[in-house]
């Protein structure tokens, strides 16, 4: 049985992976995974 999704505050750390479902990428192209790294470069500060 699946774990249910965690509830989701303002503000909280989120935990971020690499990989998708059976090891797929999350981002296809660098312009979206160079976007991807420049928002979590703005939210970890």
């Amino acid at each position: 049985m699946p774990r249910q999704a965690r509830p989701y505050a303002p503000g909280t750390l989120q935990h971020v992976i690499i990989r998708g479902i059976e090891r797929k990428e999350i981002v296809k192209h660098d312009r979206d995974r160079q976007n991807f790294v420049y928002r979590m470069g703005i939210f970890s500060n």
